[in-house]
């Protein structure tokens, strides 16, 4: 495909951070001198989530900067973007599987974000008790040093998990756009079962935990986002499509394109993870997406292959398949739109980038950023 003058990695890449710092000026002001704890910091949201903060430490006071560290099993390897931030001082960087029980030589931290876990249906399905073990097992042991730590007398400033929409399951139309008090509709047994419920029942530590202890413990519901740092091999609908389009193919769709969904770009999503964080009240759960347009697959595709053809010359199509996986599309929730007032309200939240501005910076950044991989 041919390449029209498309930006730099570099330029897109600082161009996100730039809008996240600007955004989160004040809850990164906060911040400053403290140390924050990322899990799953190689994952695809913490592609932004550690980058945010060391590229606002880049204007700032030796002591004004957020220290970071990021815990990982690196189990895909690390990523590039990662590698390139070894030498930076304010990071720390320790090889460590969330399953597994915290290292003996773990510090205190002012700041918890919890990442870690598979959220590629492709995936998790295919490592279902690790799945839960990191939202489930992972998560009490932050819990319980959290409570550790205050009793030191060294409390956490604040703890957030990174639940999910799909505890919402497959809601019907008079619940959508959903709320956070809708209760959900969903499978304890289905090939998602692993994913939905252990994030369920994570949400159920966090609110006891908030309640029996007095922690600053908060909780985020992401809603299908995408962007820069999303592998092209993960196995979503929008690097699947990405996937087709950088090998020059025709998009294969393995439904019949009709569920919808709102789809949030990621530097929008992760000012609303640090919002959380720092403005969200205790116990309280928030929806983190983008309330508008709700779009179908076919409709996603179709605005895919546009800003393709604008940008490379792509040339394809959409081909319907039938998937050889069975259980590809069981428990697939037919729309999927959160509303986000709590959000607005408690946090200060406002998604700012349009489906089609998200959609044309992540095709540049699969086009820079992808790694070579089979058809």
């Amino acid at each position: 495909m041919k390449n029209n003058a498309v930006p730099s990695l570099e330029g897109l890449v600082r161009a996100d951070l730039d809008d996240i710092c600007a955004d989160l000026s004040e809850e990164f002001a906060r911040m400053g001198g403290k140390r924050l704890l990322i899990t799953g910091g190689a994952g695809f949201l913490g592609h932004y989530l550690v980058q945010a903060p060391l590229h606002w430490n880049e204007a700032r006071r030796p002591d004004q900067a957020i220290r970071v560290t990021v815990f990982d099993n690196y189990v895909g390897g690390m990523p590039n973007w990662l590698k390139n931030l070894e030498g930076n001082k304010n990071l720390r960087l320790v090889t460590h599987d969330m399953c597994e029980p915290l290292p003996r030589d773990m510090p205190d931290f002012d700041y918890v974000i919890h990442a870690a876990c598979i959220a590629s249906p492709t995936y998790y399905r295919r490592r279902p008790i690790q799945t839960m073990d990191s939202n489930v097992n992972g998560l009490r042991n932050l819990l319980d040093h959290a409570v550790a730590q205050k009793d030191r007398g060294k409390p956490m400033r604040g703890l957030l998990y990174l639940s999910t929409s799909e505890i919402y399951g497959d809601p019907p139309p008079e619940e959508i756009p959903t709320r956070e008090d809708y209760r959900g509709n969903v499978s304890c047994t289905g090939p998602r079962a692993c994913y939905d419920e252990s994030k369920r029942f994570g949400e159920t530590l966090c609110i006891s935990f908030a309640q029996e202890y007095g922690l600053q413990v908060t909780i985020a519901r992401p809603f299908n986002n995408y962007g820069p740092g999303l592998k092209i091999t993960d196995g979503r609908v929008i690097p699947d499509f990405a996937r087709d389009i950088f090998h020059d193919r025709d998009i294969v769709m393995y439904s019949d394109g009709s569920p919808k969904r709102t789809f949030c770009y990621s530097a929008d999503a992760i000012s609303g993870y640090y919002k959380a964080l720092i403005n969200g009240r205790s116990g309280e759960s928030y929806n983190i997406g983008i309330d508008r347009p709700e779009i179908s697959v076919t409709e996603l595709a179709e605005r895919m292959i546009g800003t393709a053809k604008e940008l490379f010359g792509y040339k394809g199509k959409i081909l319907h398949k039938v998937s050889k996986d069975e259980n590809y599309l069981v428990d697939n929730p037919n729309r999927r739109c959160p509303l986000i007032d709590k959000a607005r309200e408690h946090l200060a939240y406002e998604p700012k980038v349009s489906i089609e501005e998200g959609i044309r910076r992540s095709i540049i950044w699969y086009h820079h950023a992808r790694e070579p991989v089979e058809a």
